[in-house]
């Protein structure tokens, strides 16, 4: 289909303005689209970046904190190990003690009675 010829050389003209403004803003719009979002790009980098250390912060004290603690840990199962090693020690030294006597008090009692044998 043949476009026709406008009649009027102004329209045309105005037609062709027209045409040019709407490229000109698509343009600008685009430009300050893109400046928009060069700048909220920024934003988000800032607001990782600030995020990124605080997490890193925390991490550090969460570490420090945790690293403390296994030392105590640490601290309190050798502890706990020494006081049992100590009670087993007495232990033995009273049982000791109590089988020397027990031995001594049994044996001025009498032989033990043999099993006869069928």
């Amino acid at each position: 289909m043949a476009t026709r010829k406008p009649s009027n050389p102004e329209l045309s003209a105005a037609a062709r303005s027209l045409s040019d403004a709407a490229h000109h803003v698509r343009n600008a719009v685009r430009g300050e689209i893109d400046a928009l979002r060069v700048a909220a790009a920024a934003d988000i980098a800032k607001a990782k970046s600030v995020a990124q250390q605080k997490t890193d912060a925390a991490q550090l004290k969460l570490e420090s904190v945790l690293k403390k603690t296994e030392a105590r840990l640490h601290q309190m199962i050798a502890k706990a190990q020494n006081s049992l090693d100590k009670a087993v020690r007495q232990a033995d030294k009273q049982s000791a003690a109590g089988t020397g006597a027990a031995a001594k008090k049994a044996a001025p009692a009498g032989k033990p009675a043999a099993k006869r044998a069928r």
